[in-house]
């Protein structure tokens, strides 16, 4: 698959300023961005089914895709585009199952045997990280832009870095080979989301050019 944005937003009730998520997703889309994920760890599921469902229909009108973190349930319920699974949630080769096509699959990895096992559970796209320091991600180890200079032989679907990731380094893993960026407190916690996700654009768009 090719990936609509090469800027992945992630919405996060715990980094989004204070901010309700419909307000922060319709200055996400306003900015450009066309890839979204919505994730949400504590919200009850009577008040999680119909945010996310009010998100779904937002992107959609937007034409961007909607991505829901851990919940399979949930993307299937609210019929979102896919679902993204880390190594401690659904097995990414049970959660490709209960997906139907064309439904997205997406799986967080941190290191090259993860990454070639969730190429072959059917991962529509592969996420490495932590690429550098962050407060979402506690307890994982840094890898760097390294780990997808690694992977990136060996995973022919597209490679989504996340981690700490800004506009100061983004540069960093789209030299290394990294499809798209995922950033959830670079764009949720800033003062102008629709400004910040114009500039990560711009900056995404300048590294790629400085690449080639």
């Amino acid at each position: 698959m090719t990936l609509p944005s090469p800027l992945y937003v992630i919405l996060d009730r715990q980094a989004s300023g204070g901010r309700r998520l419909d307000e922060l997703l319709d200055a996400v889309l306003a900015g450009g961005c066309r890839l979204v994920q919505l994730r949400e760890k504590t919200m009850p599921p009577v008040e999680l089914l119909p945010l996310a469902q009010a998100l779904r229909r937002r992107c959609r009108e937007a034409g961007a895709l909607f991505i829901v973190n851990d919940r399979v349930d949930l993307a299937l319920a609210v019929e979102a585009d896919g679902a993204h699974v880390g190594q401690d949630d659904l097995p990414a080769r049970e959660a490709r199952r209960l997906l139907p096509s064309p439904m997205i699959l997406g799986v967080s990895t941190h290191n090259p045997d993860q990454a070639r096992r969730a190429r072959d559970d059917g991962a529509d796209y592969v996420a490495v990280g932590s690429m550098f320091p962050t407060g979402s991600k506690i307890g994982y180890d840094l890898v760097g832009p390294e780990l997808v200079r690694r992977v990136r032989a060996d995973i022919p679907v597209p490679l989504v870095a996340i981690g700490g990731i800004t506009r100061d380094n983004v540069g960093q893993v789209i030299e290394a080979g990294a499809d798209a960026v995922a950033v959830i407190s670079a764009i949720g916690s800033a003062r102008d989301p629709a400004a910040a996700v114009r500039g990560f654009l711009e900056t995404i768009r300048s590294a790629r050019d400085g690449a080639r």
